[in-house]
């Protein structure tokens, strides 16, 4: 059937962000700095008094926020990180890429979240993290393993407790994300003043003043472009993703018999899934546009199945059948009757 209503609308938030947003960028345009300027240092400090954390750090992406968290705990080659077996690629790639090894740990069948004790299960003597994932937005526990805790909120920014006592938080501002920029681009939460300065060094190879480099790293900035235009949008993330609550609520109460993914009163949705057994047919079905996110588990993944050394039967099963239904603020109220009368 034709997919009259899509998964998500970029071209929409970009509208109703405007002339704002290119009010903004051409504020940065005509200043001259476009890196490591005020519009950075603006967000930054903005960014962490929305999340309840003493500092922020922009970084590139949200996959450099993990790895340049991580890096910043000592994390290197011959370590071990313990990730969930169902997750966006990232998670893990984060954790190679500092030389680590990703331990994958099968998750809730409810939550899709780490199951705790597959995480404690996955403990090792080279163990040094942990990486909880907030999948599709929703709250994940945080596992006590004696290691440090970096959260992975690319999905999930605005739904965390600040008090969590996790070591870091990593943020994406990939467009799609609920706080999404114009590029890719990351952040890094935490209240600790060594991890923070730690990342702010890492992100720029390591640069002290006059040319003096401490630490051997790579370049991961988020530009004044991104920053500017992401001040724009972080005032009405609140409200964006009280929306995003209110349209999957609609959804579970046309459709009470869907296998839904747990509820959580801090879920901001960024996706908002379902798990249906015969989904191909089903997706065939609805006339709205769906997706799948993701449709394999990292132990799935080929690039990743070397580093797969416990079953995570629980995170196929997820993998074989999640489906994400449109799910973002800018949905009219048309189009979501549209959806729950397909639903019913």
């Amino acid at each position: 059937m034709t997919a009259g209503v899509p998964v998500v609308d970029l071209a929409r938030r970009a509208a109703r962000f405007e002339p704002a947003l290119t009010e903004a960028l051409s504020r940065v345009v005509r200043s001259g700095t476009y890196l490591m300027g005020p519009e950075l240092d603006a967000f930054e400090r903005e960014l962490a008094e929305s999340g309840g954390r003493r500092h922020a750090v922009g970084v590139a992406s949200g996959t450099d926020a993990l790895r340049l968290s991580l890096l910043a705990l000592g994390v290197g080659p011959g370590d071990e990180v313990v990730v969930p077996a169902f997750t966006a690629v990232p998670t893990a790639a984060a954790v190679c890429a500092t030389g680590a090894v990703p331990v994958f740990a099968d998750v809730d069948p409810d939550t899709a979240a780490i199951d705790s004790d597959a995480a404690a299960a996955a403990v090792t003597s080279r163990t040094r993290a942990v990486i909880p994932v907030h999948l599709y937005g929703r709250p994940a526990p945080m596992p006590d393993l004696g290691v440090p805790v970096v959260e992975d909120a690319a999905q999930a920014l605005g739904a965390l407790d600040p008090g969590s006592g996790s070591a870091a938080v990593a943020c994406s501002f990939y467009p799609t994300k609920n706080l999404g920029g114009i590029c890719d681009g990351g952040a890094v939460l935490t209240d600790d003043d060594d991890l923070a300065a730690s990342v702010r060094l890492l992100r720029a190879h390591g640069l002290t003043e006059g040319y003096v480099h401490t630490r051997v790293s790579t370049n991961a900035r988020l530009s004044e472009l991104a920053a500017a235009a992401l001040r724009v949008e972080l005032p009405a993330l609140a409200a964006d993703n009280e929306r995003r609550a209110v349209i999957a609520a609609h959804y579970r109460d046309a459709a009470p018999g869907l296998r839904w993914h747990a509820p959580d009163p801090r879920h901001v949705y960024h996706l908002c899934v379902a798990r249906v057994p015969d989904r191909e047919a089903w997706r065939a079905r609805v006339p709205f546009a769906t997706g799948v996110h993701y449709p394999r588990a990292l132990t799935q993944q080929p690039a990743y199945e070397p580093f797969s050394v416990t079953a995570c039967p629980e995170a196929e099963a997820w993998a074989a059948e999640c489906v994400s239904l449109p799910c973002f603020p800018e949905m009219t109220d048309e189009e979501i009757g549209a959806v729950c009368r397909a639903l019913q």
